[in-house]
């Protein structure tokens, strides 16, 4: 099994301090959604930080081939703390759709 690297637990920490700032409720779901897509990491070892970089790199092109055909900049370009907003607006969403309060 490879652990993670050092810097990427500081991070989520800290994007974890940021939304219980914001919702203790959304905070714990963020915890989770991070635990959900770090554990596989651990799990499959070394060779998938390459295959999650090449996607992580693509989605990043389509947002910005996204955002030139819509006529419009990335919210983030103004605030970077939108990009730690939007995967918490999207968990919100689903909140909602399940009926829990946060």
């Amino acid at each position: 099994m490879v652990a993670l690297p050092d810097r990427v637990v500081p991070v989520d920490a800290a994007a974890i301090v940021f939304y219980a700032w914001l919702s203790p409720a959304l905070a714990i779901g963020m915890l989770a959604v991070c635990a959900l897509f770090l554990y596989p990491i651990v799990l499959l070892g070394a060779n998938t930080w390459i295959a999650a970089a090449i996607v992580f790199v693509g989605a990043w092109v389509g947002q910005f081939i996204g955002h030139a055909i819509e006529g419009r900049k990335p919210s983030f370009s103004e605030d970077l703390k939108f990009l730690l907003i939007g995967p918490l607006w999207l968990l919100a969403d689903l909140y909602r759709r399940l009926g829990i309060r946060y």
